[in-house]
This record gives C-alpha cells, sequence and structure tokens, in this order.
C-alpha cells in the first residue's frame, strides 16, 4: 500500500514532522518553564477522593509545588500550599499526618483552620496593629473530584479538566463505588514527556510487548486502531479489541469479577476504554475493574508512576479474590513500557540527535507535542 491508501478521516498524519527539540527533554529552564505553566494551570490528579482519609492530611505534588490536602473529622476536602504564611515553613513533614480542627505549623506554632485555612493563632508571635489576621490564611489550591478521582490545580482562575475524550466516557462505570485494593509505584530513569510519547504510539509494540500484541491482536499490527491502517475506511466493520475469548486485561483474559451492569454492547466488546487527561494521568476502564496510572515529572530525567487498581466492592469480597494478581497483566506492560522509555531517554542523550522525525502513526505524540508548547505559552 502507498500512503494514498490513507482515509481523510483516518487520524494518521499526512506527513512526517519533527518533534520537540533536544532540550525538552534534559534542559532543566525547559523543565522549569513547564512547572511554571503546564503543571500550575493543568488539573492534576493526586488519587481517589475516597483514600484520603478522615482526620489526615497527605502531602501531594503538583508539579514543582508541594501541596497539603486535608479531610476533617466531619470529612470536608480542602488543599493548601505546603507553606506556613508566616515564614514559608513546610506545615505538612511528614508523608501523612493526623490533623484534627487546626493545621499548626511546626516551626512557630502558627495555627490554620482545617476547613477553611483561616489564622486562628500565631502562638507565642505578637502582631502588631498593620498585621490583618485575615490576609495571611493559607494559600488555597482548587480542588476537583472526577469519577472519584481527586484533582488539583494551582491557578486563580482554572479551565475544565482536559481530557482526550468527553469526561462523559465512563459514565456507564459505577466509578464513584469504586475501591482501590492495589497500589504500585516505579521510579524510571525518564523525562515524563518520553514517558508519554511511549504511550501515545504502538510502533514499539510488536518488539517491546509480546503479551500485549497477543491479548490485543491489532497491536501486533503497529497501531492503536483499525483506523490508522493504510486501506482502513469507516465503511469496515468494527471487530473485538480482545483476541477471542478475552473479555478483560487479565493474565487468562477472563473477568476477575462481576461485569459491571451498566456497559452497553458495544463497551463490552471493546474490552478497554482509555480516558488520557494530560498533563497527570490515564485511566483504562475494563469490564470487571479500572486502572489509573499518574504520571508525576521529578526532574528533567527522573518521572514516577503510580498506578492503582480499582475494582467494586462484590469483587473484592469474593473467596480467595487477589487483586494482586489482577495486577500482574498490566504491570507487565508497564514495566516494559518503564525500560523502552528509559532506552529512549539515554539515546536521545547522543550528540547525533537532535529532534525526532515523527512517523504517521504518531499522530498522537504530534497533538501532545503541539499541546506542550501551546501550554507553555504566557498566561493571556
Amino acid at each position: 500500500m502507498s500512503h494514498a491508501d490513507r482515509h481523510p478521516a483516518s487520524p494518521r498524519l499526512s506527513q512526517c514532522p519533527e518533534g520537540l527539540p533536544k532540550a525538552a527533554y534534559f534542559d532543566a529552564g525547559w523543565y522549569g518553564r513547564e512547572m511554571a505553566t503546564i503543571f500550575a494551570r493543568q488539573w492534576v490528579m493526586v488519587g481517589r477522593a475516597a483514600d484520603f482519609s478522615a482526620g489526615r492530611m497527605r502531602r501531594v505534588s503538583v508539579g514543582s509545588a508541594s501541596v497539603i490536602v486535608v479531610r476533617d473529622a466531619e470529612g470536608a476536602l480542602a488543599a493548601y500550599h505546603n507553606s506556613c504564611p508566616h515564614r514559608g515553613s513546610e506545615l505538612c513533614v511528614a508523608d501523612e499526618e493526623e490533623v484534627g480542627k487546626l493545621i499548626r505549623c511546626p516551626y512557630h506554632a502558627f495555627a490554620y483552620a482545617a476547613r477553611d485555612g483561616r489564622l486562628v493563632s500565631t502562638a507565642h508571635a505578637v502582631p502588631t496593629a498593620d498585621f490583618d489576621p485575615a490576609a495571611h490564611g493559607l494559600r488555597p489550591v482548587s480542588l476537583r473530584v472526577w469519577n472519584g478521582f481527586l484533582f488539583l490545580n494551582l491557578s486563580a482562575e482554572p479551565r475544565d479538566i482536559w481530557a482526550d475524550v468527553g469526561l462523559a466516557t465512563l459514565d456507564n462505570w459505577p466509578m464513584d463505588g469504586l475501591v482501590t485494593a492495589h497500589h504500585w509505584e516505579s521510579e524510571i530513569a525518564c523525562n515524563w514527556k518520553a514517558f508519554w510519547e511511549n504511550y501515545s504510539e504502538c510502533l514499539h509494540c510488536p518488539g517491546i510487548h509480546p503479551e500485549l500484541c497477543d491479548m490485543v491482536p491489532i497491536y501486533s499490527k503497529g497501531v492503536m486502531g483499525a483506523s490508522e491502517a493504510l486501506g482502513w475506511t469507516p465503511d469496515d466493520p468494527v471487530r473485538p479489541n480482545l483476541r477471542p475469548g478475552a473479555e478483560s486485561w487479565t493474565q487468562n483474559g477472563a473477568p476477575c469479577g462481576p461485569v459491571f451492569p451498566g456497559l452497553t454492547p458495544a463497551e463490552r466488546a471493546a474490552g478497554y476504554s482509555f480516558v488520557t487527561l494530560w498533563p497527570s494521568a490515564y485511566v483504562v476502564a475494563h469490564v470487571d475493574y479500572v486502572r489509573s496510572v499518574r504520571i508525576v515529572p521529578l526532574g528533567p530525567e527522573r518521572t514516577r508512576l503510580v498506578a492503582e487498581w480499582h475494582f467494586a466492592p462484590e469483587t473484592i469480597a469474593q473467596p480467595g479474590f487477589d487483586a494482586a494478581r489482577v495486577a500482574e497483566f498490566a504491570k507487565t506492560v508497564m514495566v516494559q513500557d518503564g525500560a523502552a522509555s528509559e532506552m529512549n531517554q539515554r539515546g536521545m542523550a547522543s550528540p547525533a540527535f537532535k529532534a525526532a522525525r515523527l512517523m504517521p502513526e504518531e499522530y498522537e505524540i504530534h497533538r501532545f507535542h503541539q499541546w506542550v508548547l501551546s501550554e507553555m505559552e504566557p498566561a493571556r
């Protein structure tokens, strides 16, 4: 086939554009601008809202900012910069700490109301008349819950959550009632964008993911979906994504518990539904469970992956249920993805590398690059 066989409705590119410059993956200044723009303006997923316990505050990262998420004894959630307005000290020193009605600075004992951040006490300090307590409360961070996931935003005027598909895509899944039953983290030696790029194409799938290609046969052709292939037309019949007999991403393809009852026949036949939430996360919904993966930048060449598996309570209650066993298949794929991203990062360090030249199948990477550059523009 030739490129003339590309249907106009296909997402594949009609040209081979250049990628981001090498500095985008190594330069501390470039990384700093990303933290000050992309990660300071976009909604960043920090976990399941239900996993933030009452009477606790937890330290999380939103780009380069340290933020505390507080759930008071009555269950109300709030988020603040992890910095005391007095002299800037951390408020939450450990990863997670107990909290009552007050958040007390461990340095000078200034105290703030946990629910709304008001300055309640200056402890041993005695301010003069020019000090306005109302102007020196904790600095709030916007929060939003979507499908049970907690998102934070550092911007004073947050926009909507960015998603590659409509946020209603998972409406037929019982998202709010799912329970986190398995947690896995991995630190990888690559730029955060290198991992997103790997996620965004399947040219690497035949050589990197033998197990995944067996589960999703079209991946063995180097494409993520039928519409990417040359010769495809909208009139082609829609075929199931998974191999014959498989219903979910488990080791044997069998559901790990009851199939979610609200799914349409098309959603069941598809076997999975992805929602990509740049810059921080993606969610994969299967017929029997949901997986979330968070991408946490640690520096120009370090990234943390945080993956969690979420199940219906009745699935977890099954005798002998083992969430770690269910997670094995996707963990195999993510370990392979991490190694591939590290390999790519090492290769880009070569003095011979200046920028990628993207292939038509890498249309999603091209869209990601354009989004990154647009989001790094000065605020308007």
